[in-house]
């Protein structure tokens, strides 16, 4: 504890300011200046001493000195401002444009102003943390109304871009002509642009550039939106590195990286600015009171054997594609047959079997934009009752009335996956219930003992699962 306590007694020791034009690294320790002079990473970004409590940085290494600084256990605090980027006027509507009432909740307003601290360079960059469900979308919209700004909106795929366009034409007062996509599809560079990280980090071969990073510098935004900021690949990561003169938007449900990267969200998209836990949403009713069931299935006998004897990477695939698991899996089905139902999983054969036993639709990275949404829509007006889904359901999809998921196999120990997985089925229900999440997880295996740290993040924020060996003693639990 007392260490944690002085890792972040640091933060603020240092700053970035600018002054008289130059970017400067300053602090009242002068003695941790010289220190830094003398540090091997740093040579080239700190270019010379100014004053006992000043050195000069290189123009072009601001986020260059923060990433190494942070990495020295020294997390600056960079007030150098922001280029104002070229005027947008906009505004939240108080109706949509589909007529019904609309206004930021008061958590979001309070998200909203913790990142723009009153246009002051305090604010300007960071992260904004709450839960799937809670309209993280809202948030950055309520940044764009407060800094007038040309903005640009990086998200995960092309169905969350759409989901944004829609949104923006719904409650803001931008006209469409305003509102561009820069996707696979499209290549609209207007003031209020959204593409994905794919499109951004697409190239033509291994040794080629990425021909699409120079939409971030390119146009004079004054706003960059990182939705699903977790995912921050790294050619985005080295992009914004050069450009932390613009004001930088992250958006999540979870800091967390299961690449250990964290740190360098901190240092280039910003600090964590404010945080919504997922529980106090969940009692003031913005989002669904979640039920997690972990159900452990047995192996059958010779599975159990072929386990037994492969190298324990082989024994993962293994055991997450337990064909005892299907039987469950029906069960829950027929159990939960007038419910909106998310089979999700990793593996494309498990999902294939599955989507044909089931007769169900199947979702996967391969399926076509246009068919996606025409399922998506079924789902949503609830002509479909189950759908089938890979990773692609990790991501921003908006189905506000699925509220049972039915996990069958995951990425090992991803605590990210696991929280937006559950994140499917937070948004409040039209009817008020509840919202099931059953994992199915082979018993005595590495599967069952990556699921314990998969749980870490929601459990930590409250969530407690109920551990089965069947459907038998799962209604027991209830």
């Amino acid at each position: 504890r007392e260490d944690i306590r002085d890792y972040m007694s640091r933060y603020g020791r240092l700053k970035l300011i600018r002054r008289e034009g130059l970017l400067l690294l300053v602090s009242t320790d002068e003695l941790l200046l010289t220190e830094l002079e003398g540090q091997r990473e740093l040579h080239g970004v700190l270019a010379q001493r100014l004053s006992a409590h000043a050195i000069v940085v290189a123009p072009l290494a601001r986020g260059q000195i923060k990433q190494q600084l942070v990495k020295l256990g020294w997390p600056v605090d960079d007030l150098a401002g922001y280029t104002p980027g070229a005027p947008l006027g906009l505004a939240l509507r108080a109706e949509s444009a589909a007529g019904a009432p609309f206004a930021l909740r008061d958590y979001q307003i309070d998200a909203v102003a913790a990142f723009h601290a009153g246009g002051s360079e305090r604010g300007g960059s960071g992260v904004i943390v709450m839960p799937c469900g809670a309209g993280k979308t809202m948030v950055g919209m309520g940044a764009m109304a407060a800094l007038q700004t040309w903005t640009l909106v990086i998200s995960t795929n092309t169905v969350a871009v759409r989901q944004w366009i829609d949104e923006l034409a719904d409650k803001t007062t931008l006209t469409p002509d305003l509102i561009g996509e820069y996707t696979g599809d499209k290549k609209e560079v207007r003031p209020v642009t959204i593409t994905t990280y794919q499109c951004m980090t697409w190239r033509p071969s291994k040794k080629s550039d990425f021909p699409h990073l120079k939409l971030m510098t390119e146009h004079n935004w004054g706003l960059i939106i990182y939705d699903e900021v977790h995912l921050l690949p790294a050619p985005v990561f080295r992009a914004t590195s050069d450009i932390q003169a613009r004001r930088r938007l992250g958006l999540t449900a979870t800091l967390i990286r299961e690449d250990g990267r964290e740190s360098d969200v901190f240092a280039l998209i910003g600090p964590k600015r404010h945080d919504v836990p997922w529980k106090d949403l969940e009692k003031q009713g913005w989002i669904a009171q979640a039920v997690c069931y972990e159900i452990r299935v047995p192996m059958p006998r010779d599975q159990r054997v072929e386990y037994s004897v492969s190298p324990r990477g082989v024994q993962y695939r293994l055991a997450a594609e337990n064909p005892a698991k299907m039987s469950l899996l029906l069960e829950l089905l027929e159990r939960h047959r007038e419910d909106q139902v998310l089979v999700i999983g990793q593996y494309l054969s498990q999902l294939h079997a599955i989507a044909r036993m089931v007769k169900a639709p199947l979702i996967t990275g391969r399926t076509p934009n246009p068919e996606r949404r025409r399922l998506y829509d079924l789902f949503r007006r609830g002509e479909l009752k189950a759908l089938v889904v890979s990773k692609v359901a990790n991501f921003a999809i908006d189905l506000p009335d699925a509220n049972v998921a039915i996990q069958v196999s995951g990425t090992f120990g991803s605590r990210q996956e696991e929280a937006q997985r559950l994140g499917r089925i937070l948004r409040p229900k039209s009817h008020g219930g509840q919202a099931l999440f059953y994992t199915l997880v082979s018993k005595d295996t590495r599967e069952q003992d990556f699921s314990a740290n998969r749980q870490l993040f929601l459990t930590e924020q409250g969530y407690h699962y109920v551990i089965s060996t069947g459907l038998g003693e799962r209604r027991g639990a209830e």
